[in-house]
């Protein structure tokens, strides 16, 4: 049996756990994998609690459970959920690599507070999700996959009455008619779980090849009338629309909408402001009782006019729920998944036993958003 390498690389994770957020970026599993990369493990204490981990599940992995301070000034990255904060950013000494979706499409200032600190940013955002060997780093599609589904739960519950067709002594109750705005990963992933319901769905996106997608899970595509030829962007992702064009969607959708009782939006652009697809006027036209659930919702805005984060009812009787936590909310499959992409975003960049990155490799090129001048190249290259 060949020996484990011997970890020389130090990971650690800190407690991120607040009223919105319960994932973990690193769980028991990963830490058996990490030390088979040569990654040792260091993790505060309580931690996973929230999404069911306990300290003892580390420690029996091989894992050390420590302080917050300890984290800090003994790992060499760290790998988060959400970014660190200014004061944190502070606390960190030089040379020390931050994992995880750091906001460096729209967020220059940030970036640059990174590189003044002396740090290594590695942006998971900017991953180039056409590379075949980046496919398990990919936390946006893992997280908005467990997002999707959790989507139409909450909607479903939220809903006054069944999903499935129901023959009852007293009647039969019609199944509920849903639609799904955005056919991306957490699109496709609410189509799937509506279908699994009895709900039924049909679903809109932009990108030309998203009909047959939405077509080979069982769902109906909605026809606008519209041609978005170019709806599809880089690395897969729908792309910003005109503003001519956003205006003939929303007018269409608008009209659409009326017919459904549930309308899940999950159409976001990553580090933009999210398109409008559902306008006021839209909303006013749904019945009494009809439930949105708009994914996008932040402090951006959302896929709906007028949502926020929460739940609201219209004047009219439609609830509108801003659900941009879902993922926190399957806490413990979402965590399981997000370990495992930092993990194994971590590991690419271990090489002979140290953190270096290759500036003409295309994954490094595009990760590594800020500190490059204080990485050395590979040996070698």
């Amino acid at each position: 049996m060949a020996e484990t390498a011997q970890a020389t690389v130090v990971f650690g994770v800190l407690n991120e756990t607040s009223d919105h957020e319960s994932r973990v970026a690193l769980t028991p599993d990963i830490v058996a994998r990490l030390r088979k990369a040569g990654v040792s493990c260091l993790i505060e204490s309580g931690a996973g609690v929230a999404a069911n981990y306990v300290d003892e599940d580390y420690t029996k992995a091989g894992a050390e459970v420590v302080s917050a301070d300890e984290v800090i000034s003994r790992s060499d990255a760290l790998g988060f959920i959400d970014r660190p904060d200014s004061d944190l950013v502070a606390r960190l000494k030089p040379g020390t690599w931050v994992i995880g979706m750091l906001g460096s499409f729209t967020d220059a200032d940030y970036i640059a507070s990174l590189e003044q600190a002396g740090l290594v940013g590695v942006g998971i955002e900017k991953l180039p999700r056409q590379l075949s060997s980046a496919q398990s780093m990919d936390e946006m599609t893992s997280q908005n996959s467990v997002m999707g589904y959790k989507a139409v739960l909450v909607a479903a519950n939220a809903y006054g009455s069944f999903f499935p067709m129901m023959t009852t002594a007293a009647g039969t109750i019609r199944p509920a008619k849903v639609l799904i705005l955005g056919a991306g990963i957490a699109g496709l992933q609410a189509i799937g779980t509506a279908r699994r319901l009895g709900a039924v769905v049909t679903a809109y996106d932009v990108r030309p090849a998203a009909q047959g997608e939405v077509e080979s899970l069982g769902a109906k595509f909605l026809d606008l009338g519209l041609d978005f030829s170019k709806g599809q962007g880089e690395g897969g992702y729908a792309r910003q629309l005109t503003p001519e064009e956003q205006a003939a969607q929303q007018a269409a959708v608008d009209e659409k909408a009326a017919g459904f009782d549930v309308i899940i939006t999950t159409a976001k652009v990553p580090g933009r402001k999210p398109p409008m697809l559902l306008t006021k006027a839209g909303v006013d036209g749904l019945k009494r009782g009809a439930v949105i659930v708009d994914c996008a919702a932040s402090e951006l805005g959302g896929n709906v006019e007028g949502s926020t984060v929460g739940t609201q009812v219209t004047e009219g009787g439609v609830t509108i729920i801003g659900a941009p936590y879902l993922a926190s909310e399957v806490t413990n499959t979402a965590s399981n998944l997000l370990a495992r992409n930092v993990a194994d975003v971590l590991a690419h960049f271990v090489r002979d036993g140290k953190l270096t990155m290759d500036l003409s490799e295309e994954l490094d090129n595009a990760l590594v958003v800020a500190g490059r001048a204080e990485a050395p190249a590979a040996e070698g290259k």
